[in-house]
């Protein structure tokens, strides 16, 4: 594949569709370090079990195309090259890809819905191996919203491409609800034209290991990027969210803000957050921030945020990671007027967690994260 893209920074120095320019990963990498790579079941290292299934079922709006395509489809592979091995290996191991497309000058009537659906529910043992690839399409002047939802028991790895042109508007959301024994690894890629918008929510709930790596690019000035995340870690789980904002041109605007919870034995919490301002970013306009509420004991998070600065001439810059324990304060005064500790520990939580979840725009999924999150604070009251 053709596309060119330069090193990134010293935090993402490589990129390359070729699975051998990528060396196996041991742990001790940078962009390694916080995942359990015993756990990914050969994903990392090229000794996966193919076979596996992941089914795509599409809803869509009459103005909008979905299309199911093979692997020689020129819209594949324009907009990201794979920055990792697993990405890399997704990308060449992948059969047929979904391909969605809104014309230009055209604001869809509803959303567009992909549900991905792991078919190896009633098979004894893991998920064999399952590889995908989504790409997104918005003409100039476009405006859309798709919703991307995970389900089912599954052993993948994904790319997804989000192309959003000249003064489009995109809205994604993407649930990872999967069974508890799925494995699942994505790099969701946006690439921004002049004064297009991108808004993306990923919400993760379910999976035995989860890491999803959201990252943006501009193509002109004028970028506006939005990237929220809510997750709730449950005992024996590993969620990670690593992104990577790449402002490579003047005027752009970035905004990042995940927030989760954990609770029970080894539930374990990771988020990269990397900006990246270039020296031609001149006017650059980002902020990020990292929240973690800590409900018992026994949990694990790493939160690590990144600033790579080569102008002096921003806007504005700054970045915030907090992770600790549920309030006393805040209990207490709940407590002190009748309020049962369960009751009040609810109230936190979903406060904390409410303000991502009431950005939502499609009804039906804020509606099912909700439910999602009162099942998770059922379970942590009941032992």
């Amino acid at each position: 594949m053709g596309l060119e893209q330069k090193p990134l920074s010293t935090l993402h120095e490589k990129a390359s569709y070729e699975v051998g320019d990528f060396d196996v990963p041991t742990g001790r990498e940078e962009e390694w370090r916080f995942t359990p790579l015993r756990r990914l079941r050969g994903l990392h290292n090229g000794t996966a079990e193919d076979g596996g299934k992941v089914l795509v079922e599409a809803e869509a709006p009459p103005e909008v195309t979905v299309e199911t395509v093979g692997r020689d489809d020129a819209r594949l592979g324009r907009s990201y090259v794979p920055a990792d091995r697993v990405s890399a290996q997704a990308w060449n191991s992948f059969t047929h890809a979904t391909v969605v497309t809104v014309p230009k000058e055209t604001a869809a009537s509803a959303p567009t819905v992909l549900r991905l659906r792991g078919d190896s529910a009633e098979l004894a043992g893991p998920p064999a191996a399952a590889y995908g690839h989504t790409t997104v399409v918005l003409e100039p002047f476009a405006e859309a919203t798709v919703v991307l939802t995970h389900h089912g028991s599954a052993t993948y790895a994904d790319n997804v491409e989000f192309v959003v042109g000249d003064g489009a508007r995109l809205s994604v959301i993407s649930l990872q609800d999967w069974a508890d024994g799925a494995v699942h690894v994505s790099h969701q890629h946006a690439r921004l034209g002049r004064d297009a918008r991108f808004v993306s929510h990923n919400i993760s709930l379910g999976g035995d290991v989860v890491r999803i790596s959201p990252s943006v690019s501009y193509d002109g000035p004028g970028g506006d990027a939005e990237l929220y995340g809510v997750y709730f870690v449950d005992g024996g789980q590993h969620m990670e969210h690593r992104l990577l904002v790449d402002h490579t041109v003047p005027h752009c605007r970035s905004r990042v803000d995940y927030r989760g919870a954990l609770q029970d034995q080894d539930a374990h919490a990771v988020w990269i957050g990397d900006v990246i301002i270039r020296a031609e970013a001149e006017g650059t306009d980002t902020y990020e921030l990292n929240r973690n509420l800590v409900l018992t004991d026994g949990t694990r998070v790493d939160s690590v945020p990144n600033l790579e600065i080569l102008t002096g001439e921003v806007a504005g810059a700054g970045h915030a990671s907090a992770s600790g324990r549920l309030d006393d304060e805040h209990l207490f005064y709940l407590r002190a007027r009748g309020i049962t500790f369960d009751a009040a520990r609810r109230m936190v939580v979903r406060g904390f967690l409410g303000q991502l979840i009431e950005r939502i725009e499609v009804a039906e999924v804020r509606e099912k994260v909700h439910d999602a999150i009162e099942a998770e604070l059922d379970r942590g009251a009941a032992k």
